[in-house]
């Protein structure tokens, strides 16, 4: 009588196989050393928890048994040895002689799960072939292995000759094979057919356990892990970061969040690991992730509309079982174009900044500014911002409207500016020993600032906010003035040359401002203070 444990509130356990040392190092490109293999396998089963794991395929090269012996000796100390598992090949003794020479117990014997993979690439019948994959099952149980077998190629083979398989199966049935491994070795299946076809697998051969392992050919990998789960299968084979031939395999991280959630099953893997032993397999195979990757890309936590993080503020409105925290990680709330106040207040509390209404308006206007030229802001970055906000005390006199400058190596460098003073706009260029130089002569060349007496440049300051990256924001501070009586004003941009232009545009302004008749409003703007709380 078949019970269904689901129906009595029980959550069946599906084994989840990792084969990111094996099948995911036939990414073309990837090689892990011996020393890499050893610690990823250590990361998948102590930390991650994965079941099982496939390391290797047996007679690669000497480098690869020295990296299956290291993490056999290992296995067999902290008691993992019955997790860790091998592909082998029906070549008589000689796999299961190499995966014994390392110390393995598991053996993942690959046969033909098609006939065209059988008459076509071994030039034998199905006789011949079963007689084959039973002798080396024959041998390796004497040498005191468990056996595996995966049915390479079964996806076409199910649809295209469905008697052959059947009869293979059947022959083998009784053989003591563990679990039977279906892959989808082409990633051909949409997850309708994996439902189906799987389903039948598992009518057919009740007492058979079945894994299966999905290929991302057509981006259905992880939907086709489900549909496998649906239909019956007890394991899913994947790999970290979708590693795998072509387009990869199923992706471990998708994988298990999906099953969790959608499938409601129990799986032994700890999803607080799932980011850290993506970011070690992302170093070691030096094989970037998108940074909007499923649960471990850099991006996937960050909010970036205000309107989403208006409504995160007001009660977790565009939140999902998909929280940070389940992966330790935090939310975080992107600076740019499209931010709201909600953002920006999001990411000044994480500063432990406060600030008044009007300045918080000042501050998210001059971001929004600045995405239009950065594809993104920072936190570290807001302290920068925020001192050049409120040290500007809306002196806009003189607005620069366009600003191009060309350098070159051993080339002096050009500037064309088009500035607006009162109602007219005024071309000027100049040329200079780099960019800043070349502007600042520009600058002299404008008839209606000559009379301002640009002071001299005493010192000139460039950074980026502590642990920033290329890409950061770059605050220049310029000295002006002599040694007796100087002041300073500070620009902020993407680019190191334009936030001089900005510093230099505030100090025209000021001597500006101080050119023109004082009026009680002018004055006024003199005596206000900014009003930064904190």
């Amino acid at each position: 009588m078949h019970v269904d444990i689901r129906a009595m509130g029980i959550k069946p356990h599906i084994n989840i196989m990792d084969t990111t040392l094996r099948d995911g190092e036939q990414t073309r490109g990837v090689s892990f050393s011996p020393a890499e293999k050893l610690n990823i396998a250590k990361a998948l089963l102590q930390q991650l928890k994965v079941d099982r794991i496939e390391v290797a395929s047996a007679r690669v090269s000497e480098r690869e048994k020295d990296a299956v012996a290291r993490i056999m000796s290992w296995a067999a100390e902290n008691g993992f040895i019955e997790r860790v598992e091998v592909l082998g090949f029906v070549d008589g003794q000689r796999s299961v002689d190499w995966i014994a020479d390392c110390g393995g117990k598991r053996l993942n014997l690959l046969a033909k799960g098609s006939e065209k993979h059988c008459y076509g690439q071994l030039r034998k019948t199905l006789e011949e072939h079963l007689a084959d994959v039973r002798a080396t099952i024959l041998y390796a149980q004497q040498r005191d292995m468990v056996v595996n077998l995966y049915l390479e190629d079964w996806s076409n083979g199910f649809y295209d000759s469905p008697k052959y398989l059947f009869q293979l199966m059947d022959g083998l049935l009784d053989s003591g094979i563990q679990y039977y491994m279906l892959p989808d070795t082409l990633g051909v299946l949409t997850p309708d057919q994996v439902l189906d076809s799987v389903s039948v697998m598992v009518a057919r051969f009740p007492h058979a356990q079945f894994d299966f392992h999905p290929h991302n050919d057509y981006g259905l990998g992880t939907a086709n892990a489900l549909a496998a789960v649906g239909a019956g299968a007890k394991s899913i084979h994947c790999t970290v970061n979708c590693l795998g031939e072509r387009a990869g395999n199923a992706s471990l991280a998708e994988v298990v969040v999906n099953l969790k959630d959608r499938k409601g099953v129990h799986l032994s893997v700890d999803e607080q690991h799932l980011v850290r032993i993506s970011e070690m397999v992302e170093n070691f195979s030096g094989k970037r992730i998108a940074e909007n990757s499923p649960i471990v890309g850099a991006d996937v936590f960050t909010q970036t509309s205000g309107i989403h993080a208006d409504g995160d503020k007001k009660g977790g409105l565009y939140q999902t079982e998909l929280t940070p925290e389940r992966f330790a990680r935090t939310r975080s709330y992107a600076l740019g174009k499209m931010s709201g106040k909600a953002s920006l207040q999001k990411n000044l509390e994480k500063l432990d900044i406060t600030l008044s209404e009007s300045n918080l308006e000042k501050v998210l206007k001059r971001v929004v500014e600045l995405g239009d030229s950065k594809k993104n802001i920072t936190s570290e970055d807001l302290p920068f911002i925020i001192a050049e906000v409120l040290e500007n005390r809306d002196y806009h006199y003189i607005e620069l409207i366009n600003c191009s400058i060309t350098s070159g190596l051993k080339l002096e460098s050009t500037v064309s500016i088009r500035l607006q003073i009162a109602h007219e706009q005024i071309l000027s260029a100049g040329v200079g020993n780099g960019g800043f130089d070349a502007f600042m002569n520009a600058i002299g060349r404008v008839k209606p600032l000559q009379s301002l007496k640009i002071p001299p440049l005493l010192d000139y300051e460039v950074r980026i906010p502590k642990g920033g990256q290329a890409n950061a924001l770059t605050e220049c501070t310029i000295t002006w003035g002599s040694e007796q009586e100087s002041f300073k004003t500070r620009g902020v941009h993407a680019n190191q040359v334009f936030a001089a232009v900005e510093a230099a545009m505030r100090m025209i302004n000021i001597r500006y401002h101080r050119s023109q008749p004082m009026t009680s409003d002018t004055a006024a703007k003199i005596d206000a203070s900014v009003d930064i709380d904190k």
